[in-house]
């Protein structure tokens, strides 16, 4: 792997946690809303990620997005007989989003991203340096 291979695995990791900051941002968003029915309710959503292999060989060429899955867990069934949304029974529906597990995700993803900024910086400050040894 050469220095310049480094440049696509950071940028490819970084898209990816890109994705999974927006689908977090997602969940988070539509924690409060409620639905009449269990059908009807938000499920929460997951990005599903894939290693990227060079040549079909066991290098490591990157990570991509394979496609966002919703949660199979039930919405959260809450009495409300007053709510407008309320079902016959007096039910509304909330999503299955635990606000503290997508706060986690949502530092766990912003440090991955830093993270790949800060390989591609020092690859980058590798390669100028390398330059410069000529002169």
């Amino acid at each position: 792997m050469s220095l310049y291979d480094i440049f696509n695995v950071s940028g490819s990791a970084m898209s990816a946690q890109t994705v999974r900051l927006n689908t977090t941002a997602s969940n988070i968003a539509n924690a409060d809303s409620v639905a009449s029915s269990s059908g009807e309710a938000y499920k929460a959503r997951h990005p599903v990620f894939s290693t990227v292999l060079r040549n079909a060989g066991q290098v490591s060429a990157g990570v991509k997005v394979v496609g966002i899955v919703e949660s199979r867990a039930a919405p959260i069934a809450r009495y409300e007989p007053n709510n407008p949304l309320a079902d016959k029974g007096g039910y509304v529906y909330a999503p299955n989003v635990s606000l503290v597990e997508e706060m986690a995700n949502m530092i766990s993803a912003s440090r991955s991203y830093q993270s790949n900024v800060q390989v591609a910086n020092m690859t980058k400050n590798l390669i100028s340096r390398t330059l410069t040894l000529g002169q």
